[in-house]
């Protein structure tokens, strides 16, 4: 466990600085939605498209891999819509909160994701890494878009933002431009993938300070019970099921603890965004945000440790 603790210290202490120069005002409000905005547009694709077309995937059963997470996230979502009655009951939570609750359980952060399996299980848990997010965030977006417009509203024009999030969204056309590269065995002209490689290597680094600038102390005290519901379901029973359909489909070595890890990562600050666009419940969204992105400080070594 010290060594898992040791390869995710590094991790953790960017996401603290970033945090500590957003709050001095370092170097400016404004530069962090730029800084977002090239991250997620530009840097953030590269790393995937350069991790899955040099990745040697001969030896690794993707498919199985993918079954595994796919289950994993389902069978979360099922079991927070099966528990809907209790969370609007005796939790007290209404239609917006209930949307918030389960983007905060499925959502993973993919920054951090890929920062710890690299962090963990170098390139190769870098490209498996990048292998989940081809298959996690277009499953949950379409998941997460349906019980907004479900429990948040009921708005038509959803069916065409669903499009959009999946069309245009740069990690999902990444995954999809690395997995056809790598595939067909097209691959990338060798000074096209070491430009890709450059831009790549920014994207860890700065995500990570990205995200620790977004996170927001202040309301953490209000809403404690949602707040120590979600957690606990995206920190814990997250990657207890994704160990479990890991188990299932056979899946064993790097690409168990990649699954697991996928599982055990906080909450992804995309989620905001969506809650304020589709009439989540958005302050309820950034104190679980910024609740499991502090608790998976402790419990990411440990579900490591326990699963490994």
């Amino acid at each position: 466990m010290i060594q898992t603790i040791y390869a995710l210290i590094p991790v953790f202490l960017v996401i603290a600085l970033g945090a500590y120069v957003k709050r001095i005002g370092f170097p400016g409000e404004e530069f962090w939605v730029p800084l977002d905005r090239v991250t997620y547009f530009i840097l953030f694709p590269s790393l995937l498209v350069h991790s899955l077309v040099a990745a040697d995937f001969s030896n690794i059963p993707v498919p199985n891999m993918a079954a595994a997470l796919f289950a994993g996230l389902f069978t979360m979502s099922l079991i927070l819509i099966a528990l809907r009655p209790v969370i609007s009951g005796p939790m007290g939570q209404s239609g917006p909160a209930f949307t918030s609750i389960f983007q905060g359980a499925t959502r993973w952060n993919s920054f951090v994701g890929l920062a710890a399996s690299f962090a963990l299980f170098g390139t190769e848990g870098l490209a498996l890494a990048a292998v989940g997010i081809g298959v996690l965030v277009p499953t949950v977006n379409v998941l997460c878009v349906f019980i907004l417009m479900r429990y948040a509203g009921d708005d038509p024009a959803s069916f065409r933002l669903l499009g959009k999030l999946l069309i245009r969204n740069p990690l999902v056309i990444a995954c999809a431009v690395g997995i056809f590269l790598n595939a067909s065995g097209i691959g990338l002209w060798a000074p096209v993938l070491s430009a890709v490689d450059i831009l790549g290597r920014a994207a860890l680094a700065l995500g990570l300070l990205a995200v620790g600038a977004g996170l927001d102390l202040s309301r953490l005290s209000t809403q404690r019970v949602p707040i120590a519901f979600t957690t606990t379901l995206r920190l814990i029973a997250m990657p207890l099921l994704m160990a479990g359909w890991c188990w299932v489909f056979g899946v064993d070595g790097v690409a168990r603890m990649v699954a697991i890890l996928c599982g055990a990562v906080p909450g992804a600050t995309a989620s905001y965004v969506l809650a304020r666009q589709l009439g989540g419940d958005a302050p309820l969204m950034a104190s679980l945000i910024t609740a499991s992105t502090l608790a998976a400080m402790v419990t990411m070594p440990a579900m490591i440790w326990l699963l490994g």
